[in-house]
């Protein structure tokens, strides 16, 4: 089984070094990650000039573009056969909720599920976790049980992993996406040369959060895995836009 690990915290960090170290005990494994911190990239794609990789003395492969640039690069390029699954992380910090949207490790695993492979996006529920190796062997678990019984149509699952020791964790949960409350203001504040500079402000707290939520599983000790899909559309509006259009004709 061939293994691509990327992920959106460069490929300098210690959840990736933490990742492809476990999954490399039941798998071949290839990394290629962004050359930086590319955190909140989401599903960009670099367009506009051509992207660079090059592999570091660890063996991974880094590309000066986004998490979905090392993910397409790798599959449709780089590598000589298509990889078995595509596994993005261990990102320090959750990715759930309305995360998901701006996530590079989702991100990454998103263009892997859109390219027709089985992808995981792994994270830890808590910033500056402790905990890395409780996700990594929580990675290796899926991968085993994807080797086991492999599906007629890719997932995309989101994982969040409590910042735990593994021998306290209250098992998985298949839940759903919760939602937070909106986004803390921008902070305003001026640079060197006293021209205004402005932060992007905190992600609001958990807003729907209750029982069968990722925000709740992991509350509780528990991993959060949430099915993902590609299909935006809002199907309870449709007849309503086309009421809307027939009125104004």
């Amino acid at each position: 089984m061939r293994i691509l690990v990327s992920n959106d915290d460069g490929y300098f960090s210690p959840g990736l070094a933490c990742l492809a170290r476990h999954l490399s005990a039941v798998a071949e494994v290839v990394v290629v990650a962004p050359e930086r911190d590319r955190s909140g990239a989401s599903n960009s794609l670099t367009l506009s000039r051509p992207l660079n990789l090059k592999r570091a003395s660890s063996g991974f492969y880094f590309v000066d573009g986004t998490p979905t640039d090392c993910v397409h690069l790798a599959v449709t390029g780089m590598l000589d056969t298509q990889p078995d699954m595509v596994v993005s992380g261990i990102n320090s910090g959750a990715n759930m909720g309305d995360d998901t949207i701006y996530s590079g490790t989702v991100a990454a695993a998103t263009e892997g599920f859109l390219l027709g492979i089985p992808s995981i996006a792994i994270s830890m529920a808590k910033h500056d976790p402790q905990h890395y190796d409780t996700a990594g062997r929580v990675a290796v678990e899926l991968v085993q049980r994807f080797q086991k019984e492999q599906h007629s149509q890719p997932w995309l699952l989101n994982v969040n992993v409590p910042d735990i020791p593994y021998e306290q964790l209250q098992g998985m949960e298949v839940t759903r996406l919760g939602k937070r409350h909106k986004a803390e203001p921008v902070v305003k504040s001026s640079n060197p040369h006293g021209q205004p500079v402005y932060w992007v402000g905190a992600a609001g707290k958990a807003q729907d959060a209750g029982e069968g939520t990722d925000f709740y599983a992991t509350s509780q000790g528990r991993v959060s895995i949430t099915p993902l899909q590609i299909d935006l559309t809002q199907y309870s509006q449709l007849d309503a836009v086309r009421s809307w259009l027939g009125s104004a004709a």
